[in-house]
C-alpha cells in the first residue's frame, strides 16, 4: 500500500496569458501537515482547487487519496475535505444544523450522523452552542464549526486554505490548536495554505516555499532554515537611533554581507557570512557613524528562507488573473459518499 496521500506532477493553470501556477511537483505522505507557504497571489489557493477537483488543471497530472483528480472526481471528493479562505455555512441555521445538512449530502444514515456530529462538536468544545444560529456566532466560533464542517465525511485529506485568515489572536491559536488535534488524534492527512511564516513554522512537517506560480523550495522547517544559516553563516540584529541610508549602504556593500532587512527606523537584520563577520559588521558600522544600542544573534526564520531564495520579502499582493468560477458549488456539497 502507498505511503503516499497526493501527488501533484508538473501542475499548471493559466488563465488566458497570466499563469497562476506553472508546472510544480510534489508529494504529500500519509499522515504528515504539509505546507504551501508564500504570498498572496503565490497560486496556492489555485494549487488547492486543482487538487480539490473545485478547477482543472492547464496542463500536468495530480492523484488524491490514489484517484485521478480529472477522471476520478467524483471518488477524490468522497475522501477530502476543504476548508476554504470563505467559509461555507449558513448563518441563518444553527450549528447542529448545518452539520446536518452536510452530512445529508454525504448520504450519511441520521442514527450514524447524529452520533458523528455530536462528537465533533465535543471536539471543538461548542456542544452547549449546537443549537445557536450561526449568525450569533463570533468569528473564530464559526470557523471551528467550518473546520468540523469538512469532517462530518470523515475524511482522510483535509485542505485547509488559509485557515486563520482574519481571525483574532486567540481565535488563531484555537484554530491551530484544532489542526494539531486533527492531524494527531485522527490521523487525518492535512494540506494546509498560509502566508503566514509562524503559522507554517509551528504546524507543517514539511513546506513548499511557493512564489509566482513556482515551488521554489521544499523541506522540513528545520531544513529550510538550516539551508541559510549553513556552518559559518549569522543573523545579526542591530537597533541603530541614528539609522540612515549612508549607514545602511556600508553594510550591503560589506563583502561578508548577504542581505540586509530594515525593519523599522532603528532595526536592520544582516545576514552575514564566516568567522569573523561580527567583527566585520561592527567596524564597518562604526566607521559610518552608527550608534550601536543593542545587538542581538538571532536563530534564521522562514522569513530569512523567503528572502534569501526569492531575493524579496513576502509581498502582500493579489496576482492580476481571472477569479476562477465554482462549478457547482464546494465538495461537501455535491457528492454522495457510503458510510464507512
Amino acid at each position: 500500500m502507498s505511503d503516499v496521500a497526493i501527488t501533484a506532477t508538473r501542475l499548471t493553470k493559466k488563465f488566458g496569458d497570466f499563469t497562476a501556477v506553472d508546472h510544480i511537483s510534489f508529494n504529500v505522505e500519509k499522515g504528515e501537515i504539509f505546507g504551501l507557504l508564500g504570498p498572496n497571489g503565490a497560486g496556492k489557493s489555485t494549487v488547492i482547487r486543482m487538487l480539490s477537483t473545485l478547477s482543472t488543471s492547464t496542463e500536468g497530472s495530480a492523484t488524491v487519496a490514489g484517484f485521478d483528480v480529472r477522471k476520478e472526481a467524483a471518488k477524490v471528493r468522497e475522501h477530502i475535505g476543504l476548508v476554504s479562505e470563505k467559509m461555507i455555512m449558513y448563518d441563518e441555521l444553527t450549528a447542529r444544523e448545518n452539520l446536518t445538512l452536510f452530512g445529508k449530502l454525504y448520504d450519511i444514515p441520521s442514527d450514524v450522523l447524529e452520533k458523528r456530529i455530536g462528537k465533533l462538536l465535543d471536539f471543538v468544545r461548542m456542544q452547549q452552542w449546537a443549537d445557536h444560529r450561526i449568525d450569533t456566532f463570533s468569528t473564530g466560533m464559526k470557523q471551528r464549526i467550518n473546520v468540523i464542517r469538512a469532517l462530518v465525511n470523515q475524511p482522510e485529506i483535509l485542505f485547509l486554505d488559509e485557515p486563520t485568515l482574519g481571525l483574532d489572536p486567540q481565535s488563531t491559536a484555537e484554530v491551530r490548536e484544532l489542526v494539531r488535534r486533527i492531524n494527531i488524534e485522527n490521523r487525518t492527512t492535512i494540506i494546509l495554505t498560509t502566508h503566514m511564516m509562524t503559522e507554517a513554522d509551528m504546524l507543517c512537517d514539511r513546506i513548499g516555499i511557493i512564489d509566482r506560480g513556482k515551488i521554489v523550495a521544499m523541506d522540513t522547517p528545520a531544513g529550510l532554515k538550516r539551508s541559510v544559516s549553513g556552518s559559518d553563516a549569522a543573523l545579526f540584529e542591530f537597533e541603530i537611533p541614528n539609522l540612515d541610508s549612508n549607514i545602511l549602504s556600508s553594510v550591503k556593500s560589506t563583502g561578508s554581507v548577504s542581505s540586509v532587512v530594515q525593519d523599522d527606523p532603528t532595526h536592520i537584520k544582516v545576514s552575514s557570512v564566516g568567522d569573523d563577520s561580527f567583527d566585520i559588521l561592527v567596524d564597518v558600522l562604526r566607521k559610518n557613524g552608527a550608534q550601536i544600542r543593542t545587538v542581538r544573534n538571532l536563530e534564521p526564520t522562514l522569513e530569512d528562507v523567503f528572502l534569501k531564495i526569492t531575493g524579496h520579502e513576502v509581498r502582500d499582493e493579489v496576482a492580476k488573473a481571472p477569479v476562477p468560477q465554482r462549478r457547482g458549488g464546494p465538495p461537501g456539497m455535491r457528492p454522495k459518499k457510503r458510510v464507512r
